[in-house]
């Protein structure tokens, strides 16, 4: 689909997205490396945040290399949390790519290749540029979806609208679907400073700016913060551009002929990306930051679910973390003991001897009630929710007694019915209702087991 901006009057209205990490701006420490309670959208878990900490710093150093980190802990204990944490702290251009172990099992693509590709989309490279772009603060930001072609229950994007200011202009856009997925896909909302390419539409975050009600309202750290852009909003400038090496694979694919700096923009891919392409592009990466024309950004690879890696996997991994493009690994697991996948040997954590000998591994604690109820008043307050004192404290007697995500899940449905019924706060009413409508995994297993003799067997 080709890329298209075009200017709008300005007439906009809002919309709300929210992950379930937007909130996390860092690891929550102080100046001494010690966890503060409740810090840049982190709860608890001091131990395990201050241990990353001293990884963060490591890393910052240049000490780190030939390792991985391994997260272990019970569901639900903020292990992707942390790894989004660590992300944020190395800078907020670095990437961070998630994944789930079982993603790397498929009919059509080798188990190492899917690998390699998460891995190569975990390396960020800054790249300099003259370009034309729009920049500015995003004062109004809204995505418009449309039904699915296919899917009668599924919304997809069609387009964006978004305003951009500057000290000096303002100008409101509207922006083709491959920009509206960056925008949702970078977590970008109202108060963040953005470039947007205005040839290719690729879109880089700059940071928060300073002057937004965002910076003023949550507790954002002074190294994300930037002033809002000065001039017009469309510009010629030194464009600070941000890729990934996945993303130069791709364009060399595409054309296999002049040099990097050229075959940035446009382009049909005619080629897969094969090794002699990689070998390629790793080393015009090398030319670019020796001549100073490049920095190379590497990222956090999370792999959710790592015992279901299997022992081909692990041996790829233990490789990969020696080379000198590789990005931090991070494989979070909340298993004890367990058979490695591919073999009949069971292992700490489900993962082969020699890989645990070449990590570091940080554990994660059960929150306790008052932690629990942080989290809760963090995300009503992302989500825009409001809750009186008898809901947070009933949502906190449900996620300590039974699930935190559970917990969380029924906040959002509870506000949706404080909706419905016209009122402007969450009540325990509503908390309670929802809570009869839907079951936790151990109500299901219950419900499940009262009618086990009229279930299907196979």
């Amino acid at each position: 689909m080709a890329t298209s901006i075009r200017e709008l009057q300005p007439e906009v209205t809002r919309l709300r997205r929210i992950g379930a990490h937007t909130h996390i701006k860092g690891l929550g420490l102080d100046e001494n490396g010690r966890a503060v309670k409740v810090k840049d959208g982190m709860v608890g878990q001091e131990k395990a945040r201050e241990a990353a900490g001293l990884i963060v710093r490591m890393i910052k150093e240049g000490k780190w290399s030939g390792k991985l980190i391994i997260i272990a802990g019970p569901p639900g204990t903020g292990k992707t949390a942390l790894a989004v944490a660590i992300a944020r702290e190395l800078g907020i251009n670095v990437p961070f790519i998630s994944m789930s172990a079982a993603e790397v099992y498929s009919a059509e693509v080798k188990k190492t290749e899917v690998l390699l590709s998460a891995m190569r989309k975990a390396i960020g490279i800054e790249i300099k540029e003259l370009r034309e772009v729009y920049e500015g603060e995003i004062t109004k930001l809204n995505v418009i979806t449309g039904p699915h072609p296919y899917n009668p229950y599924m919304r997809v994007i069609e387009r964006a609208s978004i305003t951009l200011k500057t000290t000096d202009d303002e100008r409101t856009l509207e922006v083709s679907e491959d920009i509206a997925e960056q925008l949702i896909q970078q977590g970008i909302r109202e108060g963040y400073v953005i470039q947007i390419d205005a040839e290719t539409g690729r879109v880089s975050v700059l940071g928060i700016s300073s002057e937004s009600d965002y910076a003023k309202k949550l507790e954002v750290g002074s190294r994300y913060k930037v002033p809002r852009p000065s001039g017009k909003v469309r510009k010629q400038k030194e464009f600070t551009y941000y890729l990934t090496l996945a993303d130069l694979d791709r364009m060399v694919a595409r054309r296999r002929s002049g040099g990097l700096l050229s075959i940035f923009f446009g382009g049909v891919e005619t080629k897969e990306i094969g090794p002699e392409v990689i070998a390629e592009v790793d080393k015009q990466v090398k030319d670019l930051i020796e001549q100073g024309r490049g920095r190379l950004y590497p990222g956090v690879l999370f792999i959710d679910d790592a015992h279901m890696l299997d022992i081909e996997c692990f041996a790829f991994l233990g490789r990969a973390i020696e080379s000198e493009l590789s990005p931090l690994i991070i494989l979070a697991t909340n298993r004890g003991f367990a058979r490695i996948r591919g073999t009949d040997v069971e292992s700490p954590l489900g993962f082969p001897a020699d890989l645990l000998d070449r990590a570091v591994i940080i554990g994660t604690d059960v929150y306790d009630a008052e932690s629990v109820r942080e989290i809760l008043k963090i995300r009503a307050a992302e989500e825009g929710i409001e809750l009186d004192d008898g809901a947070l404290d009933k949502l906190t007697e449900i996620g300590v007694k039974r699930s935190l995500r559970y917990a969380v899940q029924l906040l959002s449905i509870a506000a949706e019915n404080a909706r419905s019924r016209g009122g402007s706060k969450v009540s325990v009413e509503d908390v309670d209702k929802v809570d009869d409508l839907f079951m936790d995994v151990s109500e299901a297993v219950e419900h499940l087991r009262k009618y086990e003799s009229r279930m299907l067997r196979y």
